[in-house]
């Protein structure tokens, strides 16, 4: 990028967030001259942190030492300007050619923009009470500090990219170099090069905390502090040389994690995931259930009775009346879908049993005298719904022979598209906001799959419901993140990456390109980088990254941004993780 004003450089950030709305990936590398740019996090005030990233960079297994450089925490122009010129000096220089063939560069310009955006602010004042300068690790829920939010979304967004090696630029009296005291060996022998001052860092600034703190649960991150003054010339040169000088490289231990995450196989994964999800049903609700569906099908991809076996032992109270299924609201009536799958793989008086516990809750799509309703009650508006009550139809009018219920499913889905789908393909939410929340359109992504997989192939609406879940699809792709996550707000990159709703619609995108609905060529290249950011934050421990907590209908885009990032172990999370796992597992099956 050009070196250029601020105010300048924010109007060319906000056009290229439109214009990569509308490129793919290689065009996107072309247009910004090897890097492309994209947003780790959004402020209190509603303002996008950008970040710069460098060609080659995604790619944890890269031989190249990954460097990340962050400026502006301090709000401040010089420490900006130091880190925006490093992108295009290294990317097009000639003078870093030699360079391109050894690192890639990644940066964070403006870690603070509502500080910039301060006349004559304090240091570090980001404008809501808050000093992204300091307070790491981060102890506020991610990410919905009312002060500080920042510091959560750089804290874990440079844990999950695993860079070798982080440069934190801040405006100072003077050009220096300054190392966290308790650095690793390879980072002191770097510092030494540098002649950096050891220690004078606080105990909670971002670089002190890198080398001593797991970010994000990936691993530490070899960092280092420089001061500029705005009036030196472009810093890295000194830095490549002290490199080289100290024989510093990678990878960090938080790359060495990923690249751990990354060396398994859906069918590993799904394996991993099910030691640690899909052994309860306290109550018959989705989230467990499809945890327990993913196991019954973990068991048939690997030939393993237990798996079917221990889930019947966890529904035996429901199905022996002990317990009652209660299907009084919409995460229940999608919770019956774990007597569909039962009902699916049993015989006799068993399948005829589990039919009847699915039935209790699909029936409530028909009226007294056994016809289709409008709806399927307890919708609340929400595109949930479409999950909700559209599979539970489908699944038992295809176990049951009764093709009222595929009419029932279709007058569902008809109601509640008509709420809740936008013009540009994609799902609001509820009527109550046009954001268009990610889980929000992994539900429709989930549910059209589940019910595509159910409706008979001459039914007369099937190619109707095969259009909209086409449509849908290629709404999403356009939306995808440049690492394969999708947003907690699909069309607004500035929020999180999600990882449930990611999962859901890898899930729907991997059954629609094994049953034939989707082009292969055309999809299995976003699959396959969707699943590369979902081993990334599926570790083997079951502690998932970034799962949105439940969320019930919002009232503005702000309460979506302010939704609680789950860090850590989720039922939610790990059912939809262990769903897309067991599906790609299939499909490579296939192969």
């Amino acid at each position: 990028m050009p070196r250029s004003r601020l105010s300048r450089s924010r109007v060319a950030s906000f056009i290229l967030f439109s214009c990569l709305a509308m490129l793919n990936l290689a065009e996107a590398e072309e247009f910004l001259g090897g890097y492309q740019t994209s947003a780790l996090g959004v402020t209190r005030q509603g303002t996008p942190i950008e970040c710069l990233i460098g060609k080659g960079d995604l790619d944890y297994g890269t031989p190249k030492t990954r460097i990340l450089v962050v400026g502006g925490l301090d709000g401040r122009t010089a420490s900006v300007e130091a880190v925006r010129r490093t992108m295009p000096w290294f990317h097009t220089g000639k003078a870093a050619l030699e360079q391109r063939s050894r690192f890639t560069l990644s940066a964070i310009a403006c870690g603070n923009p509502d500080g910039l955006k301060i006349p004559q602010a304090s240091v570090g004042d980001n404008g809501s009470g808050g000093d992204p300068r300091h307070g790491y690790p981060p102890k506020s829920a991610a990410y919905n500090s009312p002060t500080d939010p920042e510091a959560a979304y750089l804290w874990r967004w440079i844990g999950m990219h695993a860079p070798d090696l982080v440069i934190v630029v801040e405006q100072g009296p003077a050009l220096r170099w300054h190392a966290p005291k308790d650095a690793d060996p390879r980072t002191k022998k770097l510092a030494a090069a540098l002649k950096a001052d050891e220690g004078g860092l606080a105990d909670d600034e971002l670089a002190t905390q890198l080398v001593a703190a797991a970010a994000c649960e990936t691993g530490t991150i070899p960092a280092l502090k420089l001061t500029v003054t705005g009036e030196e010339q472009e810093f890295l040169p000194a830095l490549f040389a002290a490199i080289e000088a100290s024989e510093f490289s990678g990878p960090s231990a938080a790359r060495r994690e990923m690249q751990q995450r990354l060396d398994r196989t859906p069918l590993q994964v799904a394996r991993q995931l099910s030691q640690h999800y899909g052994h309860d049903l306290k109550q018959v609700v989705y989230i467990p259930a499809l945890a327990l569906v993913a196991r019954i099908r973990l068991g048939e991809l690997t030939a393993d009775d237990a798996h079917r076996a221990d889930v019947e032992r966890i529904v035996a109270p429901y199905f022996s009346g002990e317990k009652p299924t209660s299907p009084g609201n919409g995460s229940a009536l999608s919770g019956h879908l774990i007597f569909c799958e039962l009902a699916r793989v049993t015989e006799g008086e068993r399948r005829a049993r589990y039919l009847e516990l699915a039935k209790s809750a699909a029936k409530l799509g028909l009226d007294d005298d056994g016809r289709p309703r409008t709806s399927m009650p307890f919708h609340s508006e929400m595109s949930d719904a479409l999950f909700m009550g559209g599979p539970i139809l489908s699944r038992t009018g295809r176990l049951g022979g009764e093709p009222v219920f595929y009419d029932a499913c279709s007058r569902h889905l008809d109601f509640m598209r008509k709420l809740v789908l936008r013009e540009d393909g994609l799902y609001r939410h509820s009527p109550l906001d046009e954001a268009a929340w990610g889980r929000g359109n992994g539900f429709p992504a989930l549910g059209m799959a589940m019910v595509l997989s159910d409706l008979p192939e001459d039914h007369p609406h099937r190619q109707r419901w095969l259009a909209a879940f086409r449509e849908h699809m290629q709404a999403l792709a356009r939306h995808q993140d440049l690492n394969g996550c999708w947003h907690q707000v699909i069309d607004r990159p500035e929020s999180y990456r999600e990882l449930t709703s990611t999962c859901m619609i890898t899930y729907a995108m991997t059954r629609g390109v094994r049953r034939g609905w989707l082009d292969a060529k055309t999809y299995r290249p976003i699959i396959d980088r969707a699943w590369y950011a979902i081993r990334t934050r599926a570790p083997a421990d079951g502690r998932l990254v970034d799962v949105c907590t439940g969320t019930g209908k919002q009232k503005d885009l702000r309460a979506y941004y302010d939704r609680t990032a789950i860090l850590g172990p989720d039922a939610r999370g790990g059912a939809m993780a262990l769903m897309a796992a067991v599906e790609l597992a299939a499909a490579d099956a296939e192969k």
